[in-house]
């Protein structure tokens, strides 16, 4: 019985070694004393407003050149682009030159302003 007994702890042992790490912290690994933090590992970052100078806009055709920092989001580094709004009512209040805030989204494979607020 010892034996069998030893047998079975060998083979747990070794199927928990076996086990992928998310696996053993969720059996229990305490991984707040770590200082890790895997609530966001896998997560798409959640849109937000950019900081953006204006540096062209394109009325008829509803498009706007944009020099932006980083769109976290869309794991994008900062540049001059030109984007597509989604409304051209957007374009109603943006003037060539003007510090703003603004919306960006990724829509049927085309970078598309949603949002377009005055830089605070």
């Amino acid at each position: 019985m010892k034996k069998y007994t030893q047998t079975v702890a060998q083979l747990l042992t070794a199927a928990a070694l076996s086990l992928p790490l998310p696996l053993m912290a969720q059996a229990g690994a305490d991984h707040s004393k770590m200082g890790m933090d895997h609530s966001k590992m896998g997560m798409p970052a959640t849109p937000g407003m950019t900081d953006g100078e204006i540096r062209k806009i394109d009325r008829d055709a509803g498009k706007i050149t944009i020099k932006h920092g980083e769109i976290k989001h869309l794991d994008m580094p900062p540049m001059s682009m030109v984007f597509n709004v989604k409304d051209k009512a957007l374009l109603d209040k943006a003037t060539v030159g003007a510090k703003i805030q603004f919306m960006v989204s990724s829509e049927n494979g085309r970078m598309t302003v949603t949002d377009i607020q005055p830089a605070k």
